[in-house]
């Protein structure tokens, strides 16, 4: 399964790319879509970069599955709105490259590839890269988004049995990660 991971942001998305069979994770590629070149007010078009840059990923890369982080709750309900409407610009691009998408929050990704919930930036970056095997550092938000794709690909498969098995007994549950 190729796991394309997401880490959404308004001025930087991070993404990444990775094979996994069984237990074994390889790397494919991973990097970011920036806006900061653009002015504030250019929401629309910097919403269209990041749909834009989301489908030449899919494209190049071909993943069969993808994951984006789920927003969280900032102190400025502003940016909190424009974070959002940033990962529905990359939710967006996902289903149109015709995607299956699942959903983890940050310390779902921080349990998975760190162990706890309170690692640091530092420490989710050097877990990836032991995980990955890679030679040196990913920067911070590439290396969330390979975090998140490590996390489907860890956790996935057993979010998808349980959703099943729930859907089957009572109609209710988690959904891809996420719970209703």
């Amino acid at each position: 399964m190729r796991i394309l991971g997401i880490d959404p942001g308004l001025q930087t998305t991070g993404f990444g790319v990775i094979d996994a069979d069984g237990h074994s994770l390889r790397y494919v590629a991973s990097g970011t879509i920036s806006t900061k070149h653009m002015v504030g007010g250019e929401l629309a078009l910097r919403l269209k970069v990041l749909f834009d840059g989301i489908g030449e990923i899919a494209e190049r890369y071909q993943p069969t599955a993808a994951a984006v982080e789920i927003v969280f709750v900032n102190v400025n309900p502003q940016s909190t709105l424009m974070l959002g409407q940033a990962r529905g610009a990359c939710l967006t691009a996902l289903v149109v490259n015709k995607l299956s998408v699942a959903e983890y929050t940050a310390l779902q990704m921080k349990q998975a590839v760190a162990g706890h919930g309170n690692a640091a930036k530092a420490q989710v970056q050097e877990m990836v890269k032991r995980l990955l095997n890679l030679p040196g550092l990913p920067g911070a938000d590439a290396a969330d988004a390979l975090g998140i794709a490590i996390t489907h690909a860890h956790v996935g498969k057993s979010m998808e049995r349980l959703g099943a098995a729930v859907t089957k007994g009572s109609g209710g549950g988690y959904r891809q990660g996420r719970t209703r």
